[in-house]
């Protein structure tokens, strides 16, 4: 069978890889820097003196594509979270805190809790998200009132989450994707399931021994300068050690950022927005009781993530804190989680990761840009939770994104 390519091993690369290999088709993956993982990696950082994430990814339990992921590539570590949809809440203007307990099954007894909805909210104010489950594209802010209890203390923290964009700016159609596929199937959907110890653990290890193990080792350090076309097919790739001559049924999967796959491609329509992610990580053991994770609202932090040998937070759609200085940002984050845990303590070791363009504003304008798996050359596919999965910019769609192009590519050689 014709050999594979696949250009990039972040979580979208190593998708569409391992797809193909469990299919049998014989598969080159190539990626430019260091290491495996892309956005999604691990690393030993000296500053705090122990391996950390650049950033803190969240999953759901009803996330499919993520547990495939996991089945196929034999990953052990477990994805650590509560045992059930509990997502705990802490405002620090005012010192209250809650918890949002959302049931097992499909029918929301929840939200007809007191214990267990968002405080101050009646039965009444959810009903409204139905306008949200329309298929017609809009901002959301158009099809939802973002003010009240639900939006402000559930809503918003979450779909920022989900979006890493302004959530009223954000596009309708995903939100409305997003919301099918968890909250609207219940709890058991909703669990929220981090990585623990590390992303490389849960994600990116695996699947590279797994690759290894089935002949297709990651290359490293490669990084593909230009594309060779020739009407309906893809003809070469010029790397930076030389040139590879590609036969018009050798599939190539690109499977980078969509700045790098325009330069790559002529007149290929990308989204060309995108907002920042900053996230920090305290070496300090975090105090007996702290939630696995905790949103925080009215401060800066937004999320914080418990492990068990540090603490992390994460604010999305963080444009406004990219330029500040770092340390400024540590000490503004760790009173934030001072106050959230009740605590007093000196700023312990940290590290402060940005990333200036983590993910595509999830608006409908930019939504609008993403390009399918499939292009005009037969033999070229894309990969990448910026192109057109019907999610946000999300592990799942990542891993969604390399499962399609891997599809296609299959279907191309057999064509």
């Amino acid at each position: 069978m014709t050999r594979a390519t696949v250009v990039g091993a972040g979580l979208a690369g190593l998708s569409a890889a391992v797809a193909l290999r469990e299919a049998g088709v014989p598969v080159t993956i190539v990626e430019a820097a260091a290491q495996a993982g892309g956005r999604c990696r691990s690393y030993h950082d000296p500053q705090i003196g122990r391996v950390i994430d650049n950033g803190n990814h969240l999953v759901l339990s009803g996330n499919a594509a993520v547990h495939r992921f996991r089945d196929r590539i034999g990953a052990k570590t477990p994805l650590a979270g509560p045992p059930d949809a509990s997502f705990a809440f802490a405002d620090l203007a005012t010192g209250k805190s809650w918890t949002v307990r959302i049931n097992h099954g499909r029918f929301p007894r929840w939200i007809f809790s007191r214990r267990d909805r968002v405080p101050g909210s009646g039965v009444v104010d959810y009903l409204p998200i139905l306008r949200l489950l329309s298929t017609r594209e809009a901002r959301v802010d158009e099809r939802f009132t973002t003010i009240g209890p639900v939006w402000e203390k559930l809503l918003e923290p979450v779909l920022l989450a989900a979006l890493n964009t302004p959530p009223g700016e954000g596009s309708a159609r995903l939100t409305a994707n997003v919301l099918r596929e968890t909250i609207a199937k219940g709890g058991a959907a909703m669990r929220p399931q981090v990585a623990e110890p590390t992303l490389a653990a849960a994600f990116i290890d695996p699947a590279t021994a797994w690759l290894a193990a089935h002949d297709a080792p990651v290359a490293l350090g490669r990084r593909l300068r230009a594309i060779r076309f020739d009407g309906e097919v893809v003809t070469g790739l010029d790397w930076s050690d030389g040139p590879q001559p590609i036969a018009p049924d050798e599939p190539v999967i690109l499977a980078v950022p969509p700045w790098v796959t325009s330069a790559l491609v002529p007149d290929l329509v990308v989204p060309d927005s995108f907002h920042a992610i900053v996230n920090a990580h305290f070496d300090v053991v975090p105090p007996s009781g702290t939630p696995p994770m905790l949103g925080l609202l009215g401060g800066t932090a937004e999320w914080l993530f418990a492990f068990d040998d540090r603490l992390s937070i994460t604010v999305s759609a963080a444009d406004r804190l990219v330029e500040r200085d770092r340390e400024d940002l540590a000490r503004t984050f760790w009173a934030d989680i001072c106050a959230a845990l009740g605590m007093a303590a000196p700023l312990p070791r940290w590290q402060v990761v940005k990333e200036k363009r983590a993910t595509f504003a999830a608006t409908p304008d930019q939504n609008a840009k993403r390009p399918p798996a499939a292009t005009r050359w037969r033999n070229l596919f894309l990969a990448g939770d910026w192109t057109d999965t019907g999610l946000p910019a999300t592990i799942e769609g990542a891993l969604r994104s390399g499962e399609t192009a891997a599809g296609l590519a299959r279907a191309g050689q057999s064509a």
